[in-house]
């Protein structure tokens, strides 16, 4: 393939995207803004421009999230979102999956790798599907953390006099994310009308933290009963702890194992980067006949396979 017939490909492309993106999203109501209506002074044109290319980004962005409310996903993707962190819509995440994988499948393109072209199609979205669950492990693996923290403080507010909620929003306030998010949430829902215990349930099933379920359980128990509830927060607290310590001592020992399990899903693709450097026209072999393809393609699947397995191994549920 010649560079002018790359280069004549990529323009057609960009042409082709600009058109989808001034006539397909285009915005469905033209109202003039007052600021717009100075024309005449100087940069008026510029203003106009940067104005019209967000009307497009906007209405782009609001298409796609009446494409996902209709579909009935933007609820489950903005959740998913939410819970590791990411601070974005889920229309704007959507295009910057989009934008990265065309960008990356083109660059194998102007580097004539086709297949790695056609990889880059699904291997970019699932890198980043599994950036936004490692993101979310460790947003839970911190609030898992910090609940120890958090209970002294609650004892600590309670002692003092304080309501369980103004113990909550004290806690929250004092806390680092994630806890001062998710405790500020609990605070927010109890002010619009929610129940306290419900709103703590579903923070610990969002959370999938069974130590903060517990706290819950002894809070709406003590609302039942009575009682004092700083010192059932103590020794839930002490449970905790005790529970956290172990967990931490059993990280530490399967620390090798989960270390040589990510070396060995990771050489394939660090020797074969190496090699493809070195010598591009090494593994040209296996892109010019079905059967490298093929066995590409396997050796794909079979090391799937291996990195499961080697997480369940590895990944002790305590």
């Amino acid at each position: 393939m010649s560079p002018t017939m790359v280069l004549v490909g990529v323009l057609l492309c960009l042409a082709a995207m600009l058109l989808a993106l001034f006539v397909v999203f285009k915005p469905k109501h033209g109202r003039v803004s007052k600021d717009r209506l100075g024309s005449g002074q100087p940069g008026a044109k510029a203003g106009r421009a940067d104005k019209k290319l967000g009307q497009v980004t906007e209405s782009t962005v609001e298409a796609i999230n009446g494409f996902l409310d209709r579909r009935g996903v933007r609820y489950t993707s903005g959740t998913a979102l939410e819970l590791a962190g990411i601070k974005t819509r889920p229309a704007d995440f959507i295009i910057w999956v989009a934008a990265a994988t065309v960008v990356s499948a083109l660059v194998f393109f102007l580097l004539e790798i086709p297949v790695l072209s056609f990889f880059m199609l699904p291997l970019v979205p699932l890198l980043s599907w599994a950036l936004v669950r490692i993101k979310t492990d460790r947003r839970r693996s911190a609030f898992n953390d910090q609940l120890g923290d958090t209970l002294q403080l609650l004892t600590g507010g309670l002692r003092a006099g304080h309501s369980m909620m103004h113990a909550i929003d004290a806690a929250a306030t004092d806390s680092d994310a994630p806890m001062s998010e998710e405790l500020a949430r609990v605070v927010n829902e109890t002010r619009l009308g929610r129940d306290t215990g419900e709103s703590l349930l579903s923070t610990a099933t969002r959370m999938h933290s069974e130590d903060f379920s517990w706290v819950a359980q002894a809070i709406e128990i003590n609302r039942e009963a009575g009682g004092d509830l700083a010192d059932v927060l103590d020794h839930v607290g002490d449970t905790i702890r005790d529970r956290g310590q172990i967990r931490r001592q059993v990280e530490a020992l399967s620390a090798e194992g989960r270390m040589s399990a990510l070396v060995l899903f990771c050489l394939p693709f660090g020797v074969g980067t190496i090699m493809f450097f070195m010598n591009p026209t090494y593994f040209s072999v296996l892109f010019e006949s079905f059967l490298g393809i093929a066995l590409i393609i396997a050796s794909a699947v079979l090391l799937g396979v291996g990195g499961l397995w080697l997480r369940v191994v590895v990944k002790i549920k305590f």
